[in-house]
């Protein structure tokens, strides 16, 4: 007697939990943020001066946070130190293991070697405490603006900004097992949205400062961004309607007759769509169009992450992501919003943002 059983659907738990799109979110910021600090730290173009001591403001915040978020989403550190005992070089993200500290220590002797003359004036001050000013006079090194130095510190952080970029989008490309993910377009977002969201995170640390005067000189670069977005998405979009990309059709064929997946889309259309518009019909807007860069860099990551995981393999049935009070959902979204917090009013308390790169 043969049996016949149909599969009408089967649904898992989300492997990658807000955790990951928190450190995918925040170090691809980093790294965007620390390409935006070159034109006014390495190559001392005037005009970007400012804006490059912000951009280099927000490389540091949420490169300090980014790593913290990625050891909790691998819950004991006894995993991360697993991939340096036992590494597999045929993984990305065994490589992204070597990565990150290359990027981490590259950005952190750049930032250094930026801000040791400002150190070591800090420590000259009348109103320091002698054993203050010694820690300081120590830590500046003799305050020189060592533009050598400088400049062969950023190649080392380039080197790892670029290696972070390349492997957190060929992590998520490498899964055959989810269309949405396996796709070479996937990187190429990455990387654009993350390049806009340090615009827009530079935008935010700008208005704080009240220099709204470097409004136009970021819309320029963000108008650029999205329009980069849009063109990809749409590519996307077009390759799998036509067949083109087996990946993309599959993807789109699990997302047939899901209104909430289409809305979605289009929310992320829409306001990506804005955001283009205010960069470039109001170039002196700063705010607003930095949390549209912000949020439309975060909500791809969490669409590809957590909607992702919710599309069938087989069947029809969608698991949507609900959030709960946990470490592992929203209170991991607070926690590491605290930790970025907590790390930008310790750099702001103890060092000022305000004076030009050759100070």
């Amino acid at each position: 007697m043969n049996t016949t059983v149909e599969v009408l659907g089967l649904t898992r738990e989300a492997a990658w939990l807000p955790w990951a799109v928190q450190y995918f979110f925040l170090v691809g910021i980093s790294a965007g943020a620390f390409f935006l600090s070159l034109p006014g730290l390495v190559w001392r173009n005037a005009s970007w001066a400012g804006v490059s001591r912000r951009a280099l403001l927000a490389a540091l915040v949420c490169g300090l946070t980014a790593p913290v978020a990625l050891l909790a989403d691998l819950h004991q550190p006894g995993r991360f130190l697993n991939f340096y005992l036992h590494p597999n070089l045929q993984s990305w993200m065994a490589w992204g293991s070597f990565f990150i500290p290359l990027y981490v220590g590259g950005l952190l002797l750049y930032a250094w070697l930026c801000l040791r003359p400002q150190i070591a004036r800090i420590g000259a001050q009348d109103g320091t405490g002698p054993r203050m000013a010694a820690v300081l006079r120590a830590l500046a090194y003799g305050g020189h603006d060592n533009r050598a130095a400088i400049g062969a510190a950023a190649v080392i952080a380039a080197l790892g900004a670029v290696l972070i970029l390349v492997y957190t989008g060929m992590e998520v490309m490498a899964v055959q097992a989810r269309p949405l993910w396996n796709t070479p377009l996937v990187p190429l977002l990455f990387a654009v949205t993350a390049f806009a969201g340090a615009v827009g995170l530079t935008g935010l640390f700008e208005a704080l400062n009240g220099h709204r005067g470097a409004a136009p000189l970021l819309n320029r670069c963000l108008a650029r961004s999205q329009w980069a977005v849009l063109a990809l998405l749409a590519l996307w979009w077009i390759s799998g309607l036509t067949g083109v990309s087996s990946s993309a059709a599959e993807a789109l064929d699990s997302m047939n007759g899901s209104l909430g997946w289409w809305l979605t889309g289009a929310w992320l259309a829409g306001t990506t769509s804005l955001a283009l518009w205010l960069s470039i019909r109001r170039p002196q807007s700063l705010v607003f169009v930095s949390l549209l860069a912000l949020h439309g860099a975060w909500l791809l990551r969490w669409i590809v992450f957590m909607g992702g995981q919710g599309l069938p393999k087989m069947g029809a049935a969608f698991r949507g992501y609900a959030f709960t009070v946990t470490p592992d959902s929203l209170l991991g979204i607070v926690g590491t919003a605290g930790l970025f917090l907590t790390v930008y009013i310790v750099l702001t308390s103890f060092l000022s943002w305000e004076e030009p790169a050759a100070a």
